[in-house]
């Protein structure tokens, strides 16, 4: 019932996006579309009559109950916006302080990552893994921002939408992906995807060694990675 409704939720965004696409800046907030908000009204419409409590990236607590979804409704507005097909809705429940469940729907394309705690990755369907890479010198990486500086990985990558880049780390499509110098992530931004990754066998941490599991409004500055040693790598190396 619970992966249904997270499905559900993000199919609706999905019927929705269109008609909001390239309407620009809603004027309310920094950097908020007028397409975040069409797409928050659904998911919290959805989300809290199925009777869960939500913590929304645009309209913050709403609902009640034992169990919390994070969401992100659209997270890459500007790519949407601007017609780069790379953004998506982004899931994370919590019972409690506990990460349970995740989804990541790829509104570009369809395609849909997935997890519940104990049952392994999916995308679509088929169980997916992280990589093997276990050094910096062979890994192909992300990031939110700009590096200040060259670890020397393989092939640097920079998309725009966490929760996708995490969950590509996940598949193996990508080894790593971290925030460069002052930018940071929100819980609804790599939540859904933490999970996604730990069940592909990957690993995350914070630079600063903040915890990563909270729903309020704070930055993090969190690294995901392919394998503990690659993340132990990263995070030798400092804050990029």
């Amino acid at each position: 019932m619970l992966m249904q409704t997270l499905r559900s939720c993000a199919r609706e965004i999905g019927e929705v996006v269109g008609e909001y696409r390239g309407r620009g800046l809603s004027g309310l907030r920094p950097t908020q579309y007028h397409l975040d908000l069409a797409t928050d009204a659904v998911a919290v419409r959805v989300l809290t009559g199925a009777g869960y409590r939500v913590v929304s990236e645009e309209s913050g607590v709403s609902g009640y109950g034992d169990v919390t979804i994070v969401v992100d409704p659209i997270d890459g507005s500007t790519n949407c916006d601007r017609g780069v097909p790379f953004f998506a809705t982004s899931l994370a429940v919590l019972h409690g302080d506990e990460l349970v469940a995740g989804l990541v729907a790829n509104l570009a394309t369809g395609e849909i990552f997935e997890s519940e705690v104990g049952s392994g990755a999916w995308r679509d369907g088929e169980r997916v893994h992280s990589s093997d890479a276990r050094e910096i010198s062979h890994a192909i990486v992300s990031f939110s921002g700009t590096p200040s500086r060259h670890l020397g990985w393989a092939q640097a990558r920079a998309m725009g939408a966490a929760s996708l880049e995490i969950c590509l780390v996940a598949d193996g499509s990508l080894d790593a992906y971290a925030v460069a110098q002052q930018s940071t992530l929100h819980p609804w931004d790599y939540l859904a995807g933490l999970l996604i990754l730990r069940e592909a066998g990957g690993a995350a941490a914070d630079y600063r060694a903040d915890a990563l599991e909270v729903t309020d409004d704070v930055g993090r500055r969190p690294v995901f990675a392919a394998s503990d040693a690659l993340l132990a790598s990263l995070l030798d190396q400092g804050p990029l």
